[in-house]
């Protein structure tokens, strides 16, 4: 399961779709939005994304866990997109296996990489201004950092 969406993440059923009877472990990060950022007061976040490439880099990501780690069984990232209040979830990576051994370690490369590579921008709106910043990959394509690659 490697999604893009507009709807509301929830953790529960992305877990539930890596229901198997040879899993002893499931790992989550869950990423969800704070109520402040460098001291400024969060209003909300605005995601957004070019869906197609991020669903194919999603999918890379979860290719290259299972190739660094040969135990674990499934993978499932969503991200949602839009606006985004103060405690909703952003993101979900959520990694299984037979035993614990390595799914914290791929559950934590799994966000590394999701902000490194995944076409994902956001706004965040503060309650004094707010600005555009890239989750990394605009850092690499425009060499600007967060301006959200303007001009494309």
């Amino acid at each position: 399961m490697f999604e893009i969406t507009t709807e509301e993440v929830s953790v529960d059923e992305v877990v539930g779709r890596l229901a198997d009877p040879g899993v002893g472990a499931v790992v989550t990060f869950v990423g969800v939005v704070r109520g402040e950022t460098d001291g400024r007061e969060v209003r909300c976040l605005e995601y957004e994304a070019y869906p197609e490439m991020a669903e194919e880099m999603l999918r890379q990501i979860g290719d290259e866990i299972h190739a660094r780690w040969k135990t674990i069984r499934e993978v499932a990232i969503v991200h949602r997109v839009g606006r985004l209040q103060v405690g909703e979830t952003a993101v979900v990576i959520a990694l299984s296996a037979a035993h614990r051994h390595d799914v914290f370690d791929a559950v934590h490369y799994g966000i590394d990489r999701l902000k490194e590579i995944v076409p994902l921008w956001k706004k965040e709106v503060w309650t004094d201004g707010a600005e555009w910043r890239s989750e990394g990959w605009g850092d690499k394509v425009t060499g600007r950092g967060g301006d959200r690659g303007q001009g494309r």
